[in-house]
């Protein structure tokens, strides 16, 4: 077999901060059977409503992605019921709702507007659904589909989790990145890893039960843009800060290749951080089975801590 973008990734230890998917909230469908490359397009789900939950979404903050249980994909056709989850990532208002539909359909009723804004109500008025009362979710990309790499690589860990009896393994559609293969999303608080191995997940999902952020292998929180996810990290290594929701990043100033980030606590501390945009090289392959190219990549080259009244100023 060639060599795939994930082995020359790892060989060449490309950083992976700064490299998450952008969502403020996810919307995540249940849906049994093969996934297309564009799943909600092209799987078992109608691709009508695949095309009007994704024109619903749009600009609005919220990422729809489909989910299935780890394992055969058979998919009798069917109308069993479905789970729905919907989760907000943005600290300070980090949720986590589900809720069990007999009609997709239904999931047109939304307000995405409301649920991008971080506001739960209309997935209980649409779906019946509530707070999510379980573990994490640990959603694991396997969509070959789209690239070798996340069946090859992410398949056999989600199975490996299910059967050990992880709680809140699903498989999911899409996360980005598939050079950084296995990719894992961890809800309610949206951080992103790559190169996920179990026990690795394991320790990510205990953290997140505790309201605490493992730092290793993250790619970064989705509530924010690359530049902002690589800010809020490098800083939380350098502060040894790994509670949950302790830090937002406020403003993003600049633009590519370089920005001025500032990172906020919650105890009311600020830090100015410089993230310039760096271009990986030796030259490699983004995805499976395309060119070769410099994938761009988020380096933290200045964090300074500032006063309130500094910042204010």
């Amino acid at each position: 077999m060639s060599r795939t973008c994930s082995s020359a990734s790892r060989e060449l230890d490309e950083p992976i901060a700064g490299t998450a998917a952008t969502a403020r909230t996810w919307l995540l469908l249940e849906q049994p059977g093969p996934w297309g490359a564009e799943a909600l397009t092209s799987s078992h789900l109608d691709p009508s409503l695949g095309r009007a939950l994704k024109a619903a979404a749009k600009g609005t903050g919220v990422r729809i992605a489909l989910i299935r249980r780890a394992g055969r994909h058979a998919d009798s056709g069917a109308s069993a019921a479905r789970r729905v989850y919907a989760a907000h990532t943005v600290p300070g208002n980090v949720w986590l709702h589900a809720a069990t539909v007999a009609d997709p359909e239904h999931l047109l009723d939304l307000d995405f507007a409301a649920l991008g804004r971080g506001e739960p109500e209309t997935f209980g008025t649409a779906l019946g659904g509530g707070p999510h009362t379980g573990d994490p979710l640990a959603l694991v990309c396997t969509n070959g589909k789209r690239d070798r790499c996340c069946a090859l690589l992410g398949r056999p860990l989600a199975a490996e989790l299910a059967a050990s009896g992880t709680e809140g393994v699903w498989e999911v559609t899409h996360l980005g990145g598939h050079r950084f293969s296995p990719t894992v999303l961890v809800l309610p608080y949206g951080y992103a890893y790559g190169r996920a191995e179990a026990h690795a997940v394991k320790e990510v999902l205990h953290g997140a039960q505790e309201g605490r952020i493992v730092v290793e292998g993250c790619r970064g929180g989705s509530a924010w843009e690359r530049p902002g996810q690589a800010a809020e990290l490098a800083v939380r290594r350098a502060v040894g800060e790994y509670t949950a929701e302790a830090l937002s990043v406020v403003t993003t100033d600049g633009a590519a290749p370089r920005w001025s980030v500032t990172v906020a606590h919650a105890d009311g501390r600020r830090w100015q951080v410089t993230v310039a945009q760096g271009a990986s090289l030796p030259p490699r392959p983004e995805s499976c089975g395309s060119v070769l190219g410099s994938p761009a990549r988020m380096d933290v080259v200045g964090i300074r801590e500032t006063t309130m009244a500094a910042s204010a100023s």
